[in-house]
């Protein structure tokens, strides 16, 4: 069966018409169905050259804010949010995401898989160049997998995404066989998010996690833009690339500036100092909307905030402590107070977004103090001092909550802890800067509880993200185990039938609101500012538009 891996369909905005509504819709129900059974195949339109289109210009600059310095390597276990943003310029996957949310091709231009679902075949696009003009080639497809995203030890970040690959095959100059341990339905959708391809000729017998000269200084993609200068703590300027595969940028260079404040984000942005943001900080939308030279665009993306309770920690370990801490948040006032109301309730990992697999026949969380404390009572938590703290075996309920001093977090922190201590819980707010909240909540898996948020490919195949593979040092933040739960992860992740595979993706999320491996806060929306002389952005998330940069340009 054919995927939708070709074709342009025009691009539609969020805040755009009913009728554009119902076919987003609907594309979402045909990509369901592209995962069908059998042979899927996807296929590449003809390559056309970016050319001067009517009323397009060329040249000028874009300015993106980034809160920290990058590390210029995608698969890098220290490369997080201040890092994806410019690496999905730099870096080229086989597909990414398609401007009709279904995987479309990059630097491969067809692919398909076996009748037995365990092997996928990539037919790789010719006479693609790296930035400093070697040819791209299959072997670069092997290398950047087999010996970095697939090897244990080195820990890539990204790498539990693709626990299903055994290994990459070769099987001709432009063509490339994932072999996999069990059907994979949504590689096409993994290899679309930050899954760029690394350039062997570089990387081959080198430490791949410190070779400088390439993460902080000089890489090599074959992206539409190229490394010009990066100044630590300032900003990495970006040049257009003329020999580009998908056709010369319009702009000649695009800057990414370290502005971790937002609100000094905010005031460049109406300054016309910065190009394109995301407004983190929904509290000052009206502010923005007020102003004359920029848009605001609100876009629903595969995105959910959760509160992490870490599983080494005993105080979270009985399900009724974490449903009773569901039951205490408020999180429709949450969303409303922080977020403006541009967010809706979570209480399962698949966003809205995912219409053809977005559940909402689960276990609600409406907010309720009294059940949440019957719930702690239930586990043995009761205050018997009258110090308004509950105790259990003589010790009180306490513990620190890490937050970081990045967009909405902090005011997400604060509020949840004036309403945990409502039902007897200490809670003591330990607020960082983004990257050290990285290395010790992440990376070290240092922590009581923390708050965050996971964006995923647009698929429901989630288990990267609460699979017991991924435990430490994968995307299982929480650390949390359950077979059960890892058997619904697998058997999602190996159905491609449409009708069984919402089946086994409905009761996954009835599990996950019952069990909670996170405390599910919302899904959110994205609110995309844009300078209103920027031209060319389709309607996407921000990271997903920059796929699609060398299409941008500026309006004299």
């Amino acid at each position: 069966m054919k995927s939708l891996a070709s074709g342009n369909l025009k691009s539609f905005g969020w805040r755009s018409s009913t009728v554009a509504m119902v076919i987003a819709l609907l594309i979402l129900s045909l990509v369901a169905v592209g995962y069908g059974r059998g042979v899927q195949k996807g296929t590449a339109p003809a390559d056309v050259k970016t050319g001067i289109g009517s009323g397009h210009r060329k040249g000028g600059t874009v300015t993106i804010p980034i809160v920290a310095d990058p590390t210029l390597n995608p698969w890098h276990p220290n490369s997080y949010i201040e890092s994806l943003l410019i690496n999905r310029v730099l870096f080229d996957g086989l597909t990414k995401p398609g401007k009709n949310l279904a995987p479309a091709p990059d630097l491969a231009t067809s692919w398909e898989t076996s009748k037995d679902g365990l092997s996928w075949t990539f037919q790789l696009r010719s006479g693609v160049t790296w930035h400093d003009g070697k040819p791209f080639t299959a072997d670069d497809v092997a290398y950047t997998f087999n010996e970095i995203v697939l090897r244990k030890e080195l820990g890539a970040n990204g790498s539990s995404y693709f626990k299903a690959v055994d290994k990459v095959e070769v099987t001709g100059p432009q063509r490339v066989v994932f072999r996999l341990k069990r059907p994979f339905a949504a590689l096409p959708a993994y290899l679309a998010y930050n899954a760029g391809i690394l350039p062997k000729h570089i990387f081959e017998g080198k430490d791949p996690w410190t070779l400088t000269s390439f993460n902080k200084e000089t890489p090599v993609g074959t992206g539409p833009f190229k490394i010009g200068k990066y100044t630590s703590g300032q900003s990495v300027e970006l040049v257009a690339n003329p020999d580009y595969f998908g056709g010369a940028p319009y702009l000649d260079r695009l800057v990414f500036k370290v502005v971790a404040d937002p609100n000094s984000q905010i005031a460049q942005a109406l300054s016309n100092d910065l190009s394109i943001m995301i407004l983190d900080n929904k509290a000052a939308v009206d502010r923005v909307k007020g102003a004359k030279n920029v848009t605001v665009y609100p876009v629903s993306l595969t995105q959910f905030y959760w509160l992490a309770l870490h599983q080494t920690n005993p105080l979270f370990n009985d399900v009724k402590v974490r449903q009773a801490m569901a039951y205490a948040l408020d999180r429709q006032t949450m969303i409303n107070t922080i977020d403006r109301g541009y967010a809706t309730v979570a209480n399962g990992p698949i966003s809205p977004a995912l219409k053809a697999y977005y559940n909402p026949d689960v276990i609600k969380y409406k907010y309720n103090v009294q059940k949440a404390k019957d719930l702690l009572a239930q586990a043995g938590w009761k205050d018997t001092t009258g110090d308004g703290i509950v105790e259990k075996d003589g010790n009180p309920f306490q513990f620190v909550l890490d937050i970081a001093k990045k967009g909405n977090l902090e005011a997400v922190g604060q509020m949840a802890q004036q309403y945990l201590k409502a039902i007897g819980m200490n809670v003591q707010l330990n607020s960082m800067e983004w990257n050290a909240l990285i290395q010790k909540d992440i990376i070290k898996r240092d922590y009581d509880a923390t708050i965050n948020w996971w964006t995923y490919p647009n698929d429901p195949d989630v288990l990267p993200y609460f699979h017991s593979s991924t435990v430490k040092t994968g995307n299982n933040i929480p650390d949390f185990k359950d077979p059960q739960l890892d058997k619904l992860l697998e058997l999602g992740q190996s159905t491609s039938e449409p009708a069984k595979r919402k089946q086994v993706y409905d009761d996954l999320q009835k599990y996950m609101s019952n069990t909670l491996p996170y405390v599910f806060l919302w899904y959110p929306q994205e609110l995309q500012v844009r300078n209103n002389n920027l031209r060319g952005v389709p309607d996407l998330g921000l990271r997903d538009a920059l796929h699609y940069v060398n299409e941008w340009w500026i309006k004299q």
